[in-house]
């Protein structure tokens, strides 16, 4: 706005009245031109009056905005010189030209003229918002440190022509906030953090040593956990025989994290006439609303690290979960004790309900289809539907599926996703079988829908577990679902009789997930085979189910041939495109590498549906399931695998070779 207008609005608009007066004075005149004698003789009065108050009137207004534009120029002057805090002036490529005295004293480049913003402040985005629209504070930095203090950085952009983009310049504001950043630092250090400890083997430990020994060792173990804990200044407390609780300050999980929680190898050195290792699992909650909350999370983070089987430490972090450790594999329970627990308490959820529905993995595979089966003939017992759900028929299940589909029994049994929905009710069990991840499941939404879901499943836990289940039975040294639904089945009923289908896919289940009794392998998967030999199996009907082809078995050569060596020991392969049934020949594949001299780990990549699935296997001295978890994916030490939505097979073997890397990396590192 010009000074024209800014008088024109302050001076009064009185030139209408004086012409209004002028047209009275020629009407009187015009009756009697004696009266508008005086009339004319005021209205040239006030004629000079209004010219002469007008033209002062300019004068003093004219000098006041004079005074007054010198006093602003006076003020912001002074007003940038002497500002409080930081401030620097800029062109619009960053070069700063000009700046005040408190950037002097904070700035750690004395040659500060010329320079851009982001040399001299190296913690500036280096792209400077010069073409906004907005004439307004917008924040270019969250925080930034300088001179050993901490600042928010804004920036106001201003334009001295308003049509040129570039004749604009840069103002940037450097606002103290190293208190309210100490003060964040100082609660986040000091949050209470809860956790608890469990010797996640104790049974077996205890009744692997004399009677004498066993205080010793207890008292070996206390003494070194209780030395891993004391820098902290916490509370300890031992609350069970095999369990202790953590009490203690954030700041000092960051130490925790760093020597990758020594301590679970530090238990494994002791040695007081024990036949095994002590391992121990460590579970934490943090950042949680109150320190019941943590002490909830903590509790998660156990189950979770037992679910995986043991020897790690996993971190509740709000939603996120971090784990430490898992290198050792898991040990196999010599006790049933579990198994007929769970037996039983599946048996009454069983009686209780109107129908069971049974359902493995996506892609299912023989062992989950072989779990369902056994599952099948429990329900049926207890004069129950039973239903298995089925989508989709691949050829690592087609043989098996042909089987079932040749016995009228089982003429009803397989049942698609949408008909399971229509079946589902209120009273409806559903059991899940090979899998404990909704995203993983055959029709998730079936797990939203049911009011009573059990898990059965032999994976290590996944920080994705399907909650609120009514009955988990999660057993990690297990080698297969087969095996934990053989063992059930003994339990439910000593008479209850398999037919030969469902004897076979048991025993085939258990076949496929050990490599022909190679992996995995313990006492009780014997004795779960044994007991599928009484039932009486035909071996030569399970090796039937195993045949390839010439065609199958030419297309795994291939792969196989086509392998690369990672560090001498880990082979990957892909699939090529042109490979019908890409994921029964990956899985072949993975195997067969292992059969190879020098080969300790192995990775075959194929594309199934427009995602990357990885088939990772392993002899156990590397611990694929660790790899195959920086991928989203998961399973067990020896066998894992991976599925990537959005994504290509270069670019898939690409992340996984920074997967080996990074676990190369993570298992050289000493702990200190």
């Amino acid at each position: 706005m010009d000074s024209k207008k800014i008088l024109s609005r302050l001076i009064p608009q009185v030139s209408i009245h004086i012409w209004v007066i002028l047209l009275l004075t020629a009407v009187i005149a015009v009756l009697d031109w004696m009266v508008a004698i005086p009339c004319f003789i005021l209205f040239a009065y006030l004629a000079w009056h209004n010219i002469k108050t007008n033209y002062r009137r300019k004068a003093e207004i004219s000098e006041f905005i004079e005074n007054l534009n010198l006093n602003i120029d006076t003020a912001t002057k002074d007003t940038l010189l002497n500002f409080p805090m930081p401030l620097v002036i800029a062109e619009p490529d960053g070069a700063i030209i000009w700046y005040n005295s408190s950037f002097r004293d904070v700035s750690e480049n004395t040659e500060i003229f010329e320079n851009a913003v982001k040399t001299v402040v190296k913690e500036l985005r280096s792209e400077l918002p010069v073409d906004s629209e907005e004439r307004k504070h917008m924040p270019i930095s969250r925080q930034i440190s300088l001179d050993g203090r901490y600042y928010n950085v804004l920036i106001s952009v201003a334009r001295r022509d308003p049509q040129d983009v570039m004749s604009s310049i840069l103002i940037l504001y450097f606002i103290d906030t190293t208190e309210l950043v100490t003060l964040k630092q100082t609660y986040t250090e000091e949050r209470i953090v809860a956790g608890i400890c469990v010797i996640d083997n104790y049974d077996d430990l205890m009744q692997s040593m004399e009677d004498p020994l066993k205080p010793q060792i207890l008292a070996e173990i206390d003494k070194r956990v209780v030395s891993w804990f004391s820098f902290t200044d916490g509370i300890i407390k031992k609350f069970e025989r095999d369990k202790y609780l953590f009490i203690f300050e954030q700041k000092y999980m960051k130490e925790f994290e760093e020597n990758k929680f020594d301590i679970l190898d530090s238990v494994k050195e002791i040695n007081i006439g024990n036949k095994l290792p002590v391992t121990l699992s460590l579970g934490f909650g943090l950042n949680g609303g109150t320190l019941a909350e943590n002490l909830r999370y903590a509790a998660a983070s156990i189950d979770l690290a037992l679910g995986r089987g043991g020897d790690q430490a996993v971190l509740k972090n709000g939603e996120n979960f971090s784990f430490f450790g898992g290198k050792s594999r898991e040990l196999e329970k010599r006790t049933k004790v579990k198994a007929r627990v769970i037996a039983y308490a599946l048996r009454e959820l069983i009686d209780q309900s109107d129908r069971v529905l049974i359902m493995g993995h996506e892609n299912g595979d023989i062992d989950s289809l072989g779990a369902s089966l056994g599952l099948y003939r429990v329900v049926r017992s207890r004069d129950r539907e039973a239903y298995i759900v089925l989508n989709r028929i691949n050829p690592t299940i087609e043989k098996l599926v042909e089987m079932i589909r040749k016995d009228e029994e089982y003429a009803d049994l397989l049942i698609t996703g949408s008909e399971a929905l229509a079946l589902m009710t209120r009273k409806t069990l559903l059991i899940i079988v090979d899998n404990h991840r909704r995203s993983f499941a055959e029709v998730p939404e079936l797990i939203d829908e049911s009011e009573q879901t059990v898990v059965i499943d032999h994976h290590r836990r996944g920080a994705d577990y399907i909650q609120d289940t009514v009955l988990t039975y999660q057993e990690p040294y297990a080698s297969s679902t087969s095996e934990l639904v053989t063992e059930v089945i003994q339990y439910i009923d000593e008479k209850l009789k398999l037919s030969q289908v469902e004897a076979v896919a048991l025993y085939a289940g258990i076949v496929v997930d050990t490599k022909n009794f190679t992996f995995k392998t313990g006492v009780r998967t014997f004795e779960a085979a044994s007991y599928l030999r009484r039932q009486g199996v035909d071996t030569v009907v399970v090796k039937k189910l195993f045949q390839n082809d010439i065609e199958t078995y030419s297309k795994v050569s291939s792969v196989v041939s086509s392998a690369e060596l990672i560090d001498g020991d880990i082979a990957i392969s892909v699939c090529g495109e042109d490979i019908d049934n890409p994921q029964m020949i990956a899985a072949k594949a993975a195997d067969e590498l292992l059969n190879l001299s020098g080969i300790s780990a192995s990775f075959v990549l194929s594309s199934v549906n427009g995602e990357v699935w990885i088939s990772g296997r392993s002899l156990g001295d590397i611990n694929v399931q660790m790899i195959l978890e920086k991928l989203g994916g998961g399973g067990h030490m020896s066998v894992a695998g991976a599925q990537l939505p959005d994504t290509d097979i270069n670019d898939a073997k690409e992340r996984l070779k920074y997967a080996i890397m990074d676990y190369k990396e993570e298992m050289a590192k000493p702990n200190t």
